[in-house]
């Protein structure tokens, strides 16, 4: 048989496979055109295909908590296909403290947590299904987070967070973070319904979305695209990316 240069032979196909990144690779849809006193921050999350490897993908609207003192903290609220959980599903509410370090401070939750973890809680979701992400000022002046099934009508309330003197909500945005690696089987997340509420009572929607991709010397996949198609965004992985970073995708209004 005659000699062949195997090693050279991976090299090829490594080349032209996609990377696989080390840790989450992140991709973000910054709002933009946004008032600067929203007190209620909410979108419509629908995982199109249910991943089908047991790694992390977490889907969430992000928030950072603004007040007299400036930035206190950030959280974000989700969606998660968590293989340490029943039927893979989970739901997280938590956060950062931009203050003290560390998370932020929390009310238990009334649903349980396969794995004990106090933002990371047992919640049934299902695929093709959409899910109303909402997060608000509770009666207590904490932040609630809470999901409605939009098809059975019914609304969980995750937690509350201390967002510390944070009276108003910057920052908004809406993500994808994946665990799994860049060649796992594609996945797409469709984002609808982007609302914000001021303290006022408007309501209204941004004016745009910029696009964020995780860079790969960060870890990130080069496989991710975001873009939009009607009234919806979608984040899509393991796909060819026709949306370049910085992009500006004007909302429909």
């Amino acid at each position: 048989m005659a000699w062949f240069d195997w090693g050279w032979l991976r090299s090829l196909l490594a080349w032209f496979s996609p990377p696989r990144q080390q840790g989450a690779s992140s991709f973000h849809l910054f709002w933009r055109g946004v008032p600067d006193d929203v007190v209620v921050a909410a979108a419509t999350l629908e995982v199109m295909e249910r991943p089908t490897v047991d790694e992390l993908y977490f889907w969430a609207l992000q928030v950072s908590f603004d007040g007299p003192s400036g930035r206190t903290g950030g959280a974000h609220l989700g969606l998660q296909h968590h293989p340490g959980y029943p039927e893979s599903s989970a739901a997280n509410w938590g956060g950062y403290d931009d203050i003290a370090g560390g998370t932020l401070e929390g009310t238990a939750s009334d649903l349980p947590s396969a794995l004990g973890n106090e933002n990371t809680r047992t919640y049934h979701w299902e695929a093709q299904r959409r899910y109303r992400l909402e997060i608000s000022r509770a009666p207590s002046g904490w932040w609630q987070g809470s999901v409605t099934d939009l098809a059975s009508g019914d609304t969980t309330a995750i937690r509350e967070l201390n967002g510390r003197d944070g009276d108003r909500l910057v920052g908004l945005a809406v993500w994808s973070e994946v665990f799994a690696p860049c060649d796992a089987p594609a996945t797409t997340v469709r984002w609808a319904d982007l609302e914000y509420t001021t303290a006022s009572g408007q309501r209204g929607a941004p004016l745009g979305l910029e696009v964020n991709y995780q860079a790969q010397s960060a870890g990130g996949c080069a496989n991710t695209d975001s873009y939009l198609e009607g009234e919806t965004a979608l984040q899509s992985t393991n796909t060819k990316r026709k949306t370049p970073q910085g992009t500006y995708l004007r909302w429909p209004s």
